[in-house]
């Protein structure tokens, strides 16, 4: 056998040998990463890419979906190993709206069950998770806004972790609600304009309560915030990753957190 003729990736065992490899790497950054200390309390992710991974690996759009709802159940799993309080996900944007109707349908009938689903899910309950939506929800259809109020309800008690999942989402349309609220205040006497600060404007926003993102990551290469949190984001760390987001793996995640914790935060300073 010419061993010079064969690709590296028909070799014998070196699928196994990449796979030793790479859990040897995971443990060693995952004990890094909790060493260092310095971690963030609250994360939020642009979930990005399901489409183009769909494309890639020759599945309907629709799975792609699916595999990266999948993926958002571990992405937790692995704030919650480290103590991540607080994440926050972009899942669907106001613009997305503007995709085919039978995308949009699909999306809607992922959300309803997903959002069902965790109104039952042991775990949510068992880590005592608070579930929140926030976007404009208005936007919607009724069934998916329903899922919405049962997940809510059944977790309002809980404060150990949160997910907040922006659905429907636009940040400059979550701050022109904002100020919409604020002037309907001013216009009640209940607050004058000068008091009207940064304080009065976060408590106006869809993510009220709810410390900023310390780190903001993307995935699928983009390089952007596409309207998100962008009032929340002013001082957030910032990490784009290559991976879409159901190929988005343990590793990815942890060289996030370690080059957050790399970085010197500033605020301005």
């Amino acid at each position: 056998m010419d061993l010079q003729r064969i690709p590296v990736e028909r070799l014998p065992g070196i699928r196994e040998l990449r796979k030793l490899a790479r859990d040897y790497y995971e443990k060693r950054l995952l004990a890094k990463v909790k060493n260092n200390g310095n971690l963030p309390q609250h994360v939020a992710v642009i979930l990005d890419g399901n489409r183009r991974y769909a494309e890639e690996v020759g599945i309907p759009k629709k799975d792609g979906h699916i595999l990266g709802a999948e993926k958002l159940e571990e992405v937790l799993e692995w704030c919650q190993e480290l103590g991540i309080r607080h994440m926050t996900v972009y899942a669907f944007s106001k613009e997305n709206f503007n995709r085919s109707s039978q995308e949009v349908s699909e999306l809607m009938k992922l959300f309803k069950q997903k959002f069902m689903e965790v109104a039952k899910y042991d775990r949510v309950h068992g880590k005592k998770i608070r579930i929140r939506a926030i976007g404009d929800l208005k936007s919607l259809p009724e069934e998916v806004r329903s899922a919405i109020r049962e997940a809510e309800e059944s977790t309002k008690d809980y404060d150990d972790y949160s997910l907040n999942i922006a659905v429907g989402y636009g940040g400059r349309a979550e701050l022109a609600k904002a100020v919409q609220k604020i002037c309907e205040r001013v216009k009640d006497g209940d607050i004058e304009p000068r008091e009207v600060n940064e304080n009065i404007i976060g408590d106006h926003l869809y993510t009220a309560g709810l410390p900023d993102p310390d780190l903001i990551i993307r995935t699928s290469g983009e390089e952007r915030l596409s309207g998100f949190l962008l009032w929340q984001a002013a001082y957030s760390e910032l990490y784009f990753c290559e991976a879409n987001w159901p190929e988005f793996d343990k590793v990815n995640f942890l060289r996030a957190i370690s080059t957050y914790q790399s970085r010197e935060r500033r605020f301005g300073k």
